[in-house]
């Protein structure tokens, strides 16, 4: 028998559309189903480049982080640690809505910085999770404006890496739970 899953929500915020020319600024997990088990790391920038409408989005200070912010590969030996922590005998899944984004910045970060990534090579994307499970037809109907009313209860992002992760550990919940009739 294969080893229990265990569903990780990851959100993360960066300065640009892509890892490696542009920073994931800070980096957000829960567990799903036990949101109160938590990671959170503010990262340094690893490069000059920026969008500065992605920092308004995030409200992250590039400037102050290259201070406060903890070196990445620092970062994602704690978040692979915390990871195989919660984890235990499990096999931990990474869910996110609009996975691709988040997964590839934490992805590249673990590769670049040499860390091993806990979750392998894939990802659970909640969108693409919504549309199978509720038979949708359209790409555009998996849009969060479009799921809002009937599986985030009113629950808005923050665009807090943390507070999103766990939003969105909410919606994944409430769709997983959700039956056809």
């Amino acid at each position: 028998m294969p080893n229990a899953e265990i569903w990780i929500s990851v959100d993360i915020e960066a300065d640009g559309p892509i890892p490696g020319d542009y920073s994931m600024l800070s980096l957000g997990a829960c567990v799903v189903g036990a949101e109160e088990t938590q990671f959170y790391v503010e990262l340094q920038p690893i490069s000059t480049a920026f969008v500065p409408a992605a920092l308004v989005v995030s409200g992250l200070d590039r400037t102050a982080l290259q201070t406060t912010g903890v070196l990445p590969v620092l970062a994602m030996q704690h978040f692979a640690a915390w990871v195989q922590q919660v984890a235990v005998a499990r096999t931990p899944v990474f869910v996110a809505f609009n996975a691709p984004f988040d997964w590839m910045f934490v992805q590249w970060y673990f590769a670049h910085f040499g860390v091993d990534n806990p979750f392998g090579v894939s990802a659970l994307d909640i969108k693409a999770y919504a549309m199978g499970k509720l038979a949708l037809t359209r790409w555009a109907q998996t849009s969060r404006s479009n799921l809002a009313a009937q599986f985030t209860q009113g629950r808005t992002l923050t665009h807090n890496a943390l507070g999103d992760a766990i939003e969105q550990a909410h919606t994944f919940r409430a769709i997983h739970a959700f039956r056809q009739e």
